[in-house]
């Protein structure tokens, strides 16, 4: 979940530009800083905007916080609808999800999930945006969950696979990153993927 939602269909404004550099710029910042430890001339300086411009743009840094967890909501919207594109079948749709999954995992065991940071770090000083930032999980686990519901399962047990699809990479994410082993994360998507297999 590294790429920004589609904006090809609307031309952007300058304005625009700025706000979309500032929101991709806190959301590097604060995953590989924190969000304690990364200043707005930080952020201002990573998107290539003069300081006092910030401001014009996010008031304050809980508003840019926001903006982050609006840009991870956004990319993780976007990958389901790009994988729900690809093909119809439902175990198909979620071994594509893996794929896209895991060609993030050399960058979530450098720092760890820039999400999860986000819905842990935003929580004491915006605790809005950590709310917001935890919707990438639902929506990917309610895609998960439809999926695996149309494979045949009932509704109940299709979502609490789809929480362990989600448990599994998210786990899989935090131990490979404690320990800086690569292979915790490969394990973890090989039983991401038996999940699919046993739908």
């Amino acid at each position: 979940m590294s790429a920004a939602p589609d904006t090809r269909s609307a031309p952007r404004k300058r304005g625009d530009g700025r706000r979309e550099a500032l929101a991709q710029a806190a959301a590097e910042c604060f995953w590989k800083n924190g969000y304690a430890g990364t200043s707005l001339a930080q952020v201002a300086a990573a998107a290539g905007v003069p300081l006092g411009n910030v401001y014009y743009y996010h008031k304050t840094k809980a508003d840019l916080a926001m903006a982050v967890a609006d840009l991870f909501v956004g990319q993780t919207e976007a990958l389901v609808e790009d994988v729900a594109a690809e093909t119809a079948d439902p175990r198909g749709r979620l071994k594509a999800l893996v794929g896209r999954l895991k060609a993030s995992q050399a960058s979530r065991l450098a720092h760890g999930c820039p999400i999860a940071g986000a819905s842990r770090d935003f929580r004491a000083e915006a605790p809005q945006a950590a709310r917001r930032a935890a919707d990438s999980f639902t929506v990917l686990t309610g895609f998960v969950a439809a999926e695996l519901g149309r494979t045949g399962l009932r509704p109940s047990l299709a979502l609490a696979r789809a929480r362990a699809f989600v448990c599994e990479w998210q786990g899989g994410i935090a131990l490979g990153h404690a320990l800086g082993e690569a292979p915790v994360l490969a394990e973890a998507f090989m039983r991401m993927e038996r999940h699919i297999a046993q739908g």
